[in-house]
């Protein structure tokens, strides 16, 4: 496109009048007689290291359909250059005016647009004049004006830069009435930090507006990694992703960066830790955003810097006044780096925050301790603990953080839900002087949340010795008191204890609002959790359904999520011990089922249903099964992470890892290694109480391997200690005086069993397998094949072989053809298919069929899921978006005909797809 001559005239105004009585200015001078600065007119220029981004180009291409365009973002957001960029790609004349300099008059105003116009390759008739005015423009210029554009054949495009100078509202109602009867002989472009004057509304519910925002001008991490290598940079993908969190993409901030990082001996490390109060990025910052503001904004700028997200009331309290909410509001609209989040909250771009804080230092020096002390008091007082927590630590003030813990009855947050792992290191900091009871409840929790059971109860004795006794403790605090020593009691198997402790809780919550209760469900459900869990451990069953039913009920919330894992777990567990498969099946994969509601890897705190669904493929003989699940179980004993919350895991998931592996390595014929993994099940030390059930456990894996090495009599003898009250114990004594001809004894045995209706078949089947062996060793036949039929029954509604494989070979020869064969017995028998090693291969529990081939990316999502990833960290590591995830998630199941990923992962391994 052709150019003037870029030369400036000098002329002086001589005549302002043309020969038709027209107003006009001279030729080179504006109305104030100053001469045009021919720079306004000019199109910036593009960087060598520019870069174009398609998706913006195409959505500026819309403005060539619209008569306004809108691009309005910060500054530095890179909006000058991409229009720059997409006006010299547009055909017909483009006019270009910088407002800075011309806004100060409408007079003034209109001589540049004029001007611009002219210098833009659009041809003004003599007759439009120009305003000789400066303080006014006659309104038959802007009809004259408006009339020869809308009678254009090729529309022209003006673009309007920094028009946020122009703050006049008469100005912007002179602008609006030339666009809007140009028609669509002129399409105008505004070039914004802030929003215009012009009645946009109206041009939105027309559909007759293009708008680019700040949010939609930031780099993409994508884009980013084009433009720092445009500057020669070459960052990993995580590194990419860090810069441009830390900058919210804004282009500015990359390309400072970028330019800075060039000058370092290591870019790489530059661009990962640059101080940000101490760059160019900070230069350009205060320079165009702080000190271009009053002092009293600039004030409520540095002191907001040390709140993450804040209202106007709470920066009121930091800068003692009461217009925050104005000075805010007009930020925002300004776009002067504060975003408004809705519901009158607002936060500051995290990078503009950090040089602030760093600004804030140096000019008032210990100022950001107390403005974060003063955040704390504020935020507790408004009932936004998480908040009040973080400033009071990052004030030191670690007293009033500890008692804002305890008194706000969050403390059980440190063991469950979405912030435990936030609060641990958040209170990790506290200096190990801290003064106060709450101090030492804190520490408390602390240690005990990773497993350090003597180290808790040495602080909970020292918040019990602190000088004030429980007079001066807060009802909360006490209670909080009483929920650490449940928790202690659950870790040491002490049920006494628990229910002492629970009971002063219940007197305690009376003098609690229930307001307060409900706003932390995690407090009921640790208290009822513990107390099942302890419970368990002790053999009251019973008892035990009825506190882990009332916390499996407590409210559906994330931070309650893990608790309710584990009590199905735990009730899938009882239910196994009572003998029932599918019940303890379906309880294990509701507990998974929870981990997949609010996305959470179920280990740790889904480990006991992992253990349930082992013990429940090693009785159906699925032993490859069952191996996967022991080994997706992966708590260890004295390990840091474990059943709830992260603690250490208590004795019941202990000891039912140490069944649930003693039994499948004795299926697998693996007998000595069976007895060593039954090391853990009863724990030598730090058990207040023994618990009977894994004594019986114990007791039938260690009678189980005497009789499989001939050893019948040491078999009876190490089950029949207990066995009056064990009727698992009873059952296997039973089989063991048979193995050693003592028919009569192995009656009594049955006949004084205890077995109740509430016993499931896993146990009912194996005491009727023995008196079937008792009337075969008698030569009664037909009721041994009797017996043994009803066992059968029993046992295929439950897929339960393990009993019959482990009765001998009389069982297959009962089984043989003969009275009374059913040939539908024949799903007990294992198949004979053998292994890539030759061994007979295990029954799979899926039937085979045939699926389609899994795609590369829906490979790399199954292998994730196998990890226990949850979709958002597989999106994380595969650098796809969760959509993405969940799309390739829904066409691996239907590949493999499940509907959830356990299953999902468990067919893949049958297929050996893993």
């Amino acid at each position: 496109m052709a150019r003037p001559e870029r030369t400036v005239a000098v002329n002086t105004v001589t005549d302002t009048l043309g020969d038709d009585g027209r107003e006009r200015s001279a030729p080179g001078v504006d109305p104030a007689g100053d001469p045009f600065l021919h720079t306004r007119f000019v199109v910036p220029a593009r960087p060598a290291t520019f870069l174009r981004r398609r998706r913006l180009v195409g959505h500026l291409n819309q403005a060539l359909s619209t008569s306004l365009t809108l691009v309005d973002g910060p500054a530095g957001a890179g909006k000058t250059l991409l229009v720059a960029d997409w006006a010299t790609t547009l055909r017909g004349p483009v006019a270009w005016l910088t407002a800075e300099g011309t806004d100060r008059t409408p007079g003034v105003f209109w001589a540049y647009v004029l001007q611009a116009l002219r210098f833009g390759g659009t041809g003004l008739p003599p007759g439009i004049g120009g305003p000789a005015d400066a303080g006014r423009v006659d309104h038959t210029l802007l009809v004259r004006l408006a009339e020869h554009l809308s009678e254009r054949d090729r529309p022209v495009t003006l673009v309007l830069d920094e028009f946020e100078r122009v703050r006049s509202g008469e100005i912007a109602d002179q602008v609006q009435f030339v666009l809007q009867h140009a028609g669509p002989g002129l399409r105008l472009v505004l070039v914004t930090r802030t929003e215009p004057l012009l009645p946009l509304h109206r041009y939105r519910a027309a559909g007759d507006i293009t708008e680019i925002r700040g949010a939609e001008l930031a780099f993409a991490d994508d884009e980013a990694a084009a433009l720092l290598a445009a500057h020669g940079l070459h960052l990993a993908a995580p590194g990419v992703r860090a810069l441009v969190e830390r900058t919210q993409g804004w282009a500015a901030g990359l390309r400072l960066c970028a330019l800075a990082a060039q000058q370092s001996p290591d870019p790489e490390a530059y661009l990962k830790e640059f101080e940000a109060g101490q760059s160019t990025v900070a230069d350009f910052l205060l320079a165009e955003v702080l000190k271009s503001r009053p002092a009293e904004t600039q004030d409520l700028l540095l002191r907001s810097s040390v709140l993450t997200r804040f209202r106007p009331e709470l920066v009121n309290a930091l800068t003692g006044r009461d217009d925050a909410e104005t000075l805010l509001g007009e930020l925002h609209r300004d776009n002067a780096f504060v975003a408004h989040l809705g519901h009158s909250c607002y936060r500051l771009h995290p990078l503009f925050a950090e040089i602030l804080r760093a600004h804030l230092r140096v000019r008032f020096p210990g100022l950001e301790g107390e403005l974060h002390r003063r955040a704390a008091h504020w935020l507790s007082r408004s009932g936004s603990l998480a908040e009040a927590l973080e400033h009071g630590a990052a004030a030191g003030d670690w007293e009033f953080t500890a008692r804002a813990l305890v008194d706000g009855l969050a403390i059980g947050q440190l063991f469950t839900g979405l912030r435990s792992d936030g609060l641990a290191r958040l209170f990790s900091g506290m200096p190990p002087g801290t003064p106060g009871r709450c101090a030492h409840l804190v520490r408390a929790a602390l240690a005990l949340s990773r497993g350090d059971v003597d180290g808790g109860l040495a602080r909970l004795r020292r918040a019990e010795e602190e000088p004030g006794g429980e007079e001066r403790e807060s009802v909360p605090a006490r209670l909080s008191h009483v929920l650490l020593r449940v928790l202690a009691a659950r870790m040491t198997g002490a049920p006494a204890a628990a229910e002492r402790a629970v009971r002063t809780a219940r007197e305690l919550r009376r003098s609690v609002p229930d307001e307060q209760l409900d706003g932390h469900p995690e407090f009921t459900a640790l208290l009822l959790t513990n107390l099942g869990a302890v419970r368990l451990w002790a053999g009251h069953a019973e008892e035990a359904r009825t506190a882990l039913t009332a916390a499996a009920g407590c409210p559906g919330t994330a931070a309650t999520a893990p608790l309710r894992q584990e009590c199905l777990g735990y009730l899938a567990w009882a239910d196994l011990l009572d003998g029932w498969l599918n019940r303890a099946e379906r309880q294990a994969r509701a507990a998974l089922a929870e981990a997949e509601r609010f996305s959470l890897a179920p280990p740790p705190h889904a480990s006991t249903a992992w253990l349930v669904l082992a013990a429940v493929a090693t009785d159906r003989s699925e032993l490859d099964v069952a191996q996967a699940h022991l080994d997706r179980s992966t708590v260890r004993r004295g390990a840091p992470a474990g059943a709830c919350g992260g603690r250490a895991p208590d004795p019941v998931t202990t000891a039912a890892q140490a069944v649930v592996r003693a039994r499948l390595l004795l299926a697998r014929g693996h007998l000595r290694a069976a007895l060593v993994a039954l090391d853990a099940a009863v724990p030598a030390t730090g058990v207040t109480v023994p618990s009977p059930w894994a004594e019986d456990c114990a007791a039938l894996v260690t009678a189980a391997v005497h009789l499989a090495e001939g050893r019948p009599g040491t078999a009876a003898k190490a089950l029949e200690a207990a066995a009056e009250r064990s009727p698992a114990r009873a059952v296997a004594a039973a089989r063991a005086r048979l193995e050693l001809g003592e028919h009569e004894e192995a009656s009594r045995l049955l006949d004084a069993a205890p077995l109740r209706a509430h016993h499931g078949p896993a146990l009912t089947v194996r005491a009727t397998l023995v008196r079937a062996r008792a009337a075969d060793l008698r030569g009664d036949t037909a009721a041994a094949r009797r017996l043994l039929a009803r066992a059968l029954l029993d046992a295929r509604r439950e897929r339960l072989r393990r009993p019959f494989l482990e009765a001998g070979p009389w069982v297959r020869r009962l089984l043989g053809p003969g009275p009374g064969h059913d040939p539908s017995w024949d799903w007990l028998s294992p198949r004979t298919d053998a292994d890539a090693h030759g061994r007979p291969a295990e029954p799979s529990p899926y039937p085979a069929v045939v699926v389609e081939r899994l795609s590369g990316r829906e490979r790399d999502v199954l292998e994730r899921l196998a990890q226990m990833m949850s979709t958002e960290e597989i999106a994380a590591d595969l650098y796809v978006s969760v959509n993405t995830v969940k799309t390739h998630l829904k066409s691996v199941y239907r590949k493999l005909s499940v509907n959830r990923r356990g299953d999902a992962v468990r067919r893949a391994r049958e297929l050996r797809l893993l």
